[in-house]
């Protein structure tokens, strides 16, 4: 199977070693940002939300005006707009956009995140709620009529869209989320199912336990992992450059008066954690500080090496079943840029060998 590089892009300059500055929408910014991933060779990008920041849809839509050929990923948390209407918005923004439009469906790991915007349910039953709000929005963009709906969290009558995706049956689905009430939901309606940048015997965990619950559903998941390269000419000057990012990191949080914690719900962070108390450095390439500094919050893991390095470090991951890559930098459009020109011919050139010498395909470890 073919692999996948995901990008993402924000609306201003910002990471754990660049703080926010300016407006909160940079126009010129995101174009130049969204161009660079597509010169680069990436797939697609991912426009994260964020309780507090621009609309990702609406990046996305004048980030799909600015480009031609790159896919795009929505982070969308359901609760906030109706199942309808929101099904609706993304048949049409895949519409303007060609057919370029997935969308990665995040219930919410953080209590406070959710209250920003008014939604006062528990985690699990946030889960919950994803189920049936995916359960309708699957329907609404494949009804030929209209329908009713009763449920846990909505009713409505004569739901319907006349509008429907590009892509058939529907956009393709993203799904995160770790914890026990996370995984059935991702069997049953994942399409992807995406994890942070885990080791490699807690990613084989995960996998094999989303497949169980895709085969419950008479379904196939394919698996996506977040990784942060951290790259440069040798192997010594990559760690030289790891430890200035850590550095810099550190001193940032300290002069804007961050703690150590993260969203303690969040059973991805509690992984990442996990992880970065076996040490600092596992298995080939996998480097755990920057998570530990930032309580595990968001995808924190590095991978660090020569570009050679590194796409062999992702090539283990692609024997578990892996065909998706989401890489982002610590300067997050100069590294694109960069990923560009060796990490990312390199691993589509290892996946292919990779490929020829086992057409049966990843997963053989997994198996």
């Amino acid at each position: 199977m073919s692999i996948e590089f995901i990008g993402m892009i924000q609306t201003q300059k910002v990471s754990e070693t660049h703080v926010a500055e300016g407006p909160a929408v940079d126009r010129d910014y995101v174009r130049a940002f969204a161009q660079a991933h597509e010169a680069a060779g990436f797939d697609r990008v991912l426009v994260p939300h964020h309780s507090t920041g621009p609309s990702a849809t609406l990046t996305i839509a004048y980030a799909a005006s600015q480009t031609e050929r790159i896919h795009f990923m929505l982070a969308h948390r359901p609760g906030f707009t109706a199942p309808t209407l929101a099904a609706r918005q993304i048949a049409t923004l895949d519409q303007f956009s060609g057919g370029r439009l997935g969308v990665h469906f995040i219930s919410g790991g953080s209590d406070d995140e959710q209250r920003r915007d008014g939604d006062y349910l528990g985690h699990d039953e946030r889960y919950a709620r994803t189920d049936e709000y995916l359960d309708i929005l699957r329907r609404i963009w494949t009804a030929d009529k209209p329908f009713n709906h009763e449920g846990r969290y909505y009713h409505f009558e004569g739901g319907y869209s006349e509008v429907k995706p590009v892509q058939k049956p529907h956009v393709p689905i993203y799904f995160g989320g770790a914890s026990p009430a996370a995984i059935p939901v991702a069997g049953k309606h994942a399409d992807v199912y995406a994890l942070w940048g885990e080791s490699l015997e807690q990613a084989r965990d995960l996998t094999t336990r989303v497949k169980d619950e895709a085969r419950k559903n008479g379904r196939e998941v394919r698996f996506s992992v977040s990784f942060r390269p951290i790259l440069a000419a040798t192997e010594e000057a990559a760690w030289d450059r790891a430890e200035q990012i850590l550095a810099e990191t550190r001193r940032l949080r300290v002069a804007q008066g961050y703690s150590r914690g993260g969203p303690q719900q969040s059973e991805g962070a509690r992984r990442l954690l996990a992880a970065a108390d076996k040490g600092a450095r596992l298995d080939k390439r996998l480097w755990t500080e920057i998570a530990k500094e930032t309580g595990g919050r968001s995808n924190t893991t590095a991978l660090v090496g020569t570009p050679r390095q590194v796409a062999e470090a992702l090539l283990d991951y692609y024997d578990l079943g892996v065909t998706t890559f989401l890489i982002r930098g610590f300067d997050p459009l100069e590294d694109a840029i960069d990923y560009g020109r060796e990490l990312i011919p390199r691993t589509r050139e290892l996946v292919a060998a990779r490929q020829a010498s086992h057409p049966e395909g990843p997963a053989r470890k997994a198996a």
